[in-house]
């Protein structure tokens, strides 16, 4: 929680100052009383009263008047708000390991199926962009509503050589500040990060989908620090398995500069591997992608198969259809000021209502 007006913490002086003026002029009272002949039989003569009926109203009325106080400071509170105008960037690895066959039929068509149901999910209003990136990136599709044009992108990703998962990222910024004047694009400075919470996110986002490490191009980590001076999130999402597989392409993924442009038998790609008969395993680079995610706010998740992935994007919306803004919360102060002190004031009025001023 943050303040707005730091100075309004003097008026909580106040409450000292009530206690020592109450604390006075009881010590007066005290002496008038010692000057009363009689004062037991005057004691006597009142209906006695437990002590924390004294005390109770004073309490109240003193919390209530730092309450009070506390609200002259417009205190802020960070708080998670849905949001309805939002952009998603969804960046897609489509680099020669997205064919590996661990996830059948291959990983890219699971990855292309799982992004067309998550289009057709999001709810009316959510502008969708789509990048692709292998050893460079590309916007494909700007931010936009028209889900027809998105499923016919994702119809055409190709593969090609290399993994540029931080240049993914800057494109996808890139995107953003097109659409959003309150996001800058990635040659303006904005210095460090923000550090710790980031508080206030954009309400636009980016999610990153690869299957494994950065090789070529600005480092992840680079770029997501220019994402969290931005305040935007990435959602990062690992997908593959370590088991050794074939990469198998068929036809209508591979791009121009896909494997020297070699082909197999019907024009399928002919594999290549490790020295496992073919077969390779594709490592995740798990920590970077933990580590732009926790930069920015976000979130790392791991699929192994085709379900574990459309859970995931299916999840996104709840995990991205939120973001945090600082909403003042004065009024709550002033209310339960308020109370407290109409409360004290009443239970000393009702504890006291048989009490009647003795009369000289």
């Amino acid at each position: 929680m943050s303040v707005g007006w730091p100075l309004g913490f003097l008026a909580l002086l106040i409450v000292p100052l009530l206690l020592l003026a109450r604390w006075w002029l009881n010590r007066r009272r005290r002496r008038a009383a010692l000057r009363v002949s009689s004062v037991a039989l005057i004691r006597a003569a009142l209906p006695a009263r437990p002590s924390w009926r004294r005390r109770v109203p004073v309490i109240l009325f003193l919390a209530g008047l730092a309450a009070l106080a506390g609200g002259l400071t417009r205190p802020q509170a960070s708080i998670a708000v849905p949001t309805n105008q939002s952009a998603i960037l969804l960046a897609i690895d489509v680099s020669g390991s997205m064919c590996t066959t661990d996830i059948a039929p291959n990983r890219l068509a699971v990855a292309a199926d799982a992004a067309r149901e998550f289009i057709r999910a999001q709810r009316d209003g959510t502008r969708i962009g789509l990048v692709a990136f292998s050893g460079i990136s590309g916007l494909l599709v700007a931010p936009t509503e028209d889900k027809e044009a998105l499923l016919a992108a994702i119809d055409g990703l190709k593969t090609a050589r290399g993994t540029a998962i931080g240049q993914a990222i800057l494109t996808a910024i890139d995107a953003i500040a097109e659409i959003n004047p309150n996001v800058a694009a990635t040659g303006v400075d904005l210095g460090d990060p923000p550090a710790g919470d980031l508080g206030a996110y954009q309400p636009d986002t980016i999610v990153v989908l690869t299957d494994g490490a950065n090789s070529t191009g600005v480092d992840p980590v680079t770029a997501a620090e220019q994402a969290a001076a931005r305040r935007l999130r990435i959602f990062t999402i690992g997908f593959g398995t370590t088991e050794p597989a074939q990469m198998v392409c068929t036809p209508d993924q591979i791009g121009t500069d896909a494997f020297s442009g070699r082909r197999g038998p019907g024009g399928r790609d002919p594999g290549w591997g490790s020295g496992s008969g073919g077969r390779r395993i594709q490592e995740i680079d798990e920590e970077a992608l933990t580590a732009v995610a926790d930069l920015t706010g976000g979130r790392y998740f791991k699929a192994e198969d085709s379900e574990q992935l459309t859970d995931v994007l299916g999840d996104l919306p709840r995990e991205i259809g939120l973001q945090r803004e600082d909403v003042e919360i004065t009024f709550w102060f002033l209310l339960a000021g308020a109370a407290l002190v109409g409360a004290g004031a009443g239970l000393s009025l009702w504890w006291n209502r048989g009490l009647t001023p003795v009369r000289r």
